[in-house]
C-alpha cells in the first residue's frame, strides 16, 4: 500500500455505485477505489484548463495509438494480400516470356522514375500505350 493513501468516506447514489461495479473491471482495475481514482483524475484533468495541455495529448495519442493500430494491421494484411498476388502474376509472366537481364534492368528504372514522377498514379492502360510506343 502506498504511503499517501488515506480513507476517506464518500457518499454516492446507487445507480453510481452500480457503474462502478460494472466497469472497474473493464477498465483492468484491480479494484474499485483504482477505478474510482482513475475516474476522478480523468475528470480533474478535464476541468483544470492548466493541465489539459498535458493530459488532452495523452488521452489523444492512447486513442490514436488504438485506431492507429487497427488500421496498420489491416493495411498490413492487405499488402501481403497484393504481394502475394504481384508474385503470382510476375510467376506466370516470367513463366512465358523471354527478357534479357539488361532489358529488365532498365525497364525496372524506368518504372521506378515513372512512379516517383506520377506519385504511383500510373494505368495499365499508360502501359500499353508505352509499350506499344504511343506515348
Amino acid at each position: 500500500m502506498r504511503e499517501n493513501r488515506h480513507k476517506h468516506t464518500v457518499w454516492m447514489d446507487d445507480d453510481v455505485w452500480d457503474q462502478v461495479e460494472s466497469h472497474y473491471q473493464r477498465d483492468n482495475c484491480t479494484t474499485k477505489n483504482e477505478f474510482i481514482e482513475k475516474a476522478i483524475r480523468f475528470y480533474s484533468g478535464y476541468l483544470n484548463t492548466e493541465s489539459a495541455d498535458a493530459y488532452l495529448p495523452r488521452v489523444l495519442a492512447d486513442v490514436l495509438e488504438g485506431k492507429l493500430g487497427v488500421l496498420g494491421k489491416r493495411m498490413g494484411h492487405l499488402l501481403f494480400k497484393l504481394s502475394v498476388d504481384q508474385n503470382l502474376m510476375g510467376n506466370i509472366l516470367a513463366a512465358d516470356i523471354e527478357i534479357d537481364p539488361d532489358e529488365l534492368r532498365k525497364a525496372r528504372v524506368r518504372c521506378v522514375k515513372e512512379v516517383k514522377e506520377t506519385n504511383g498514379e500510373i494505368s495499365f492502360e499508360d502501359a500499353i500505350r508505352y509499350q506499344k510506343g504511343a506515348e
